[in-house]
């Protein structure tokens, strides 16, 4: 009975065992089919591009937005944003008149669409720090010797515009394209501030004592022409009573101001004769 017992027992064990060892091969096979199906397809999102790498190198096609389909476990997809991305970079560069300059530049690019395989296998997805960055400081340094602080305040355009261009042209070798550039400030030294704003006020300075002269100048010449326009004035005057008979055409005019109530004609008269003054009251 033991012996029959024990047998049961055995077959009992060993018919769990093989129900067990199929469970694991049906789960395994299971998630091999699940892998082998989720990683088959994939989607690319707006505004990127999709780079396909098998066993790890990088291939000519690119895969464009939407649904695709790959080898699983033998190739993978990388994912690049191609969209317009915006960068501020801090760039320190030295004048014409060696005066240190930092800049802050504003940067809009994308990556070219085409060839951002070639990108990415050149490069990898640290462009900015190693392309785009280099390429700022190169491009603003070159150009910023090119020119004094003060052409850099009075030609900003110019001075942006040959950034941009060199710029774009360095970019333009790795794929990268340049959509919008912009020098945000100039920021110069302490000692060099300081000798413009000196400059300016000696210059508003000489501008308002300029101005004093001219003012001064305008007044002379205004008091000239009065007072020679009142000596003009009274030679006619003086013509004018020769002309009418001199002493006598005086002497009726008094009279004729005199007959009209006399308010401007003296009423005493202070005089001297034959060595004696005298004070005479006209009104009597």
């Amino acid at each position: 009975m033991k012996k029959i017992f024990n047998y049961i027992i055995k077959n009992e064990s060993e018919e769990l065992k093989i129900n067990v060892k199929k469970i694991i091969i049906h789960s395994i096979i299971s998630i091999i089919l699940l892998i082998l199906f989720f990683g088959s397809w994939g989607t690319i999102g707006a505004g990127k591009r999709g780079v396909l790498l098998q066993f790890g190198a990088v291939q000519d096609k690119i895969i464009d937005e939407g649904f695709y389909f790959k080898i699983p476990l033998i190739q993978k997809v990388k994912k690049i944003e191609v969209r317009t991305v915006k960068m501020e970079v801090l760039a320190l560069a030295y004048s014409k008149d060696i005066q240190t300059v930092e800049s802050l530049i504003a940067l809009n690019y994308h990556l070219n669409p085409d060839k951002v395989n070639k990108l990415f296998q050149e490069i990898g997805i640290d462009f900015e720090n190693r392309v785009i960055s280099p390429a700022v400081q190169e491009s603003v340094k070159a150009t910023t010797a090119k020119f004094t602080a003060q052409d850099l305040i009075e030609k900003r355009e110019q001075v942006r515009d040959e950034i941009k261009a060199s710029l774009t042209e360095r970019l333009a070798e790795k794929n990268i394209i340049v959509d919008a550039f912009s020098i945000v400030n100039f920021d110069f030294s302490d000692e060099y501030e300081k000798a413009v704003e000196a400059k300016q006020v000696s210059q508003q300075n000489a501008l308002k004592a300029d101005n004093d002269l001219k003012r001064i100048k305008i007044e002379a010449e205004q008091r000239v022409a009065q007072a020679t326009a009142e000596a003009e004035a009274i030679k006619i005057q003086a013509q004018a009573i020769t002309q009418q008979g001199g002493k006598d055409y005086v002497n009726l005019k008094w009279i004729e101001a005199w007959q009209n109530g006399g308010s401007q004609v003296p009423t005493t008269i202070i005089g001297n004769t034959e060595g004696s003054s005298f004070l005479f009251n006209i009104s009597k």
